[in-house]
């Protein structure tokens, strides 16, 4: 069986699979991730992905199935990563109270064969009315900072989402059960294949 590197430094992605046991190595990719071509919320997870994938297929030798992934925030556009608390503030303060989507492309490359498969999950999040002081006291703990949206339903920001439709795993940053069809696909299966 091929080896599997997960192309992301995300910790959150990393123990998701190990928490199904995958074995698989980390070679993070540092491709820009600027939506230079100016396109939609779905296009630009997948693309990015892409990029990813490829950034590292093109690094490595031997015959390798590579994982990259791409989450996004979709509320009036594209949701990054706050680069200081205001903006975390600003985009808490526009998601508190109503529905957003969580879109994370997937995309996965064969060294050997070449062959690509990209994929898309998507997920409606409601969140609950949160006060400004909730909003500041949340964003003092850390974890809004590296998190598209500026927030993780993983850790402390599980108690700002009122409910969700669609894939948890995919909020968190790994759609897990789209990432198995599309590992079927070249022959692994996370249930039945022991490592």
């Amino acid at each position: 069986m091929k080896k599997i590197i997960l192309a992301s430094a995300s910790p959150r992605r990393s123990e998701l699979l190990r928490q199904i046991g995958v074995d698989f190595e980390v070679v993070p990719s540092e491709v820009d991730e600027t939506n230079d071509l100016n396109l939609n919320p779905e296009e630009y997870a997948i693309e990015i992905s892409y990029r990813k994938a490829s950034d590292i297929s093109k690094k490595i030798d031997g015959k390798y199935l590579i994982i990259a992934a791409d989450t996004i925030v979709v509320k009036n556009g594209i949701m990054g990563k706050p680069k200081e608390e205001n903006e975390a503030f600003e985009m808490l303060k526009q998601l508190q109270d109503t529905w957003h989507e969580v879109i994370t492309g997937i995309v996965v490359i064969d060294t050997e064969s070449g062959r690509v498969i990209r994929e898309l999950e998507k997920t409606r999040v409601k969140m609950k009315s949160l006060s400004d002081i909730e909003i500041k006291c949340y964003i003092k703990s850390g974890e809004p900072m590296d998190k598209a949206g500026s927030y993780g339903i993983q850790g402390l920001g599980a108690l700002l989402v009122e409910k969700i439709e669609g894939c948890y795993f995919n909020v968190v940053g790994l759609p897990l059960n789209r990432l198995s069809f599309i590992m079927k696909e070249f022959g692994v299966n996370f249930i039945t294949d022991c490592r």
